[in-house]
């Protein structure tokens, strides 16, 4: 008795599996691009976008805000360390994280489009 062969079409497969994979990159593009308009759409978030922030007022800002719970550099202390934050983060999910208060214990934080553009500034030094 002879066993039946399985003819698999290996252009149709690797075809099928080329669709697959270009459908999923699609989908994750559009996804990130619907991410990024959506940060975008936040008056505020776009107001601080349009600053060119200063570093040193940053760092005061940090200092008198942040410090306490960061460290005077940025290490961490009962927050976490801030160091290559802005690696992890995009400018506006940064925002976002400052003003939102989000992740107890860190309070709300809303500080004027200038000051929050030279706080940013400063974060992205770290």
């Amino acid at each position: 008795m002879k066993t039946p062969v399985i003819h698999l079409d290996v252009d149709r497969l690797i075809q099928r599996i080329a669709l697959f994979a270009l459908a999923g990159l699609l989908t994750i593009g559009l996804s990130v691009l619907g991410f990024h308009h959506w940060q975008m759409s936040d008056p505020y978030v776009r107001a601080v976008l349009e600053i060119e922030g200063d570093v040193s007022h940053g760092r005061a800002i940090f200092q008198m805000n942040c410090a306490g719970c960061h460290g005077d550099s940025g290490d961490g202390l009962v927050g976490p360390s801030l160091h290559s934050i802005s690696a992890h983060k995009t400018r506006a999910s940064l925002i976002r994280q400052v003003i939102g208060g989000q992740t107890p214990p860190m309070p709300q934080f809303q500080p004027s489009p200038e000051t929050m553009a030279d706080l940013l500034e400063y974060l992205e030094t770290l």
